[in-house]
């Protein structure tokens, strides 16, 4: 059986200099092993809103530990420090704007901000990083809304085979994939 790592990265400068405590990263962890039956391990970290930071990170996660889902969360909005979207398509052969038009649009549901959100999704290699704010509510809801089409992307770029647990999330998979 493959060994399935997926990457968490809390991008806070506050989180990272011990301010805050880290939060949303957690929200993360706590949300996937909801959704998935498979075992993972996970790859974590807290880093500062710096843009090269967070590429060399997410570079790390993709190439050397192999992660075939690299979520952060934070750095998305319109701030002079939100750099995380800039990051992640500096770092991804092919993005996929749909996960970012689908996290808006949910998170339009509840709060009219969610226009300045810059969520955004990206393949690096065998990775699939997604954007996620940086709010562990809207973490929740904005993983809600995509992580149904997760699983069968990372079947798509030949990553290890996830396997949702189907009374907390069900995973799309085309029935001749």
């Amino acid at each position: 059986m493959e060994k399935i790592k997926i990457g968490v990265i809390n991008v806070s400068d506050r989180a990272s200099a011990g301010i805050y405590e880290d939060i949303p990263g957690k929200a993360v962890v706590e949300t996937l092993k909801e959704y998935l039956v498979s075992a993972f391990e996970t790859v974590y970290k807290v880093i500062p809103d710096e843009q090269d930071l967070i590429a060399d990170t997410l570079r790390w996660m993709a190439d050397e530990e192999q992660c075939c889902l690299i979520v952060t969360t934070g750095g998305t909005g319109p701030a002079k420090r939100d750099v995380t979207p800039e990051a992640t398509e500096a770092v991804c052969q092919k993005m996929l704007p749909g996960f970012g038009e689908l996290m808006r649009t949910e998170s339009l549901k509840y709060v009219p901000t969610a226009i300045l959100s810059r969520q955004t999704a990206g393949i690096r290699g065998q990775s699939l990083i997604i954007n996620l704010p940086g709010k562990p509510k809207a973490i929740r809801q904005c993983l809600d809304a995509v992580f149904p089409a997760v699983p069968y992307c990372i079947d798509l770029i030949e990553g290890p085979f996830l396997v949702c647990n189907e009374a907390v999330m069900k995973a799309f998979r085309p029935k001749n994939a």
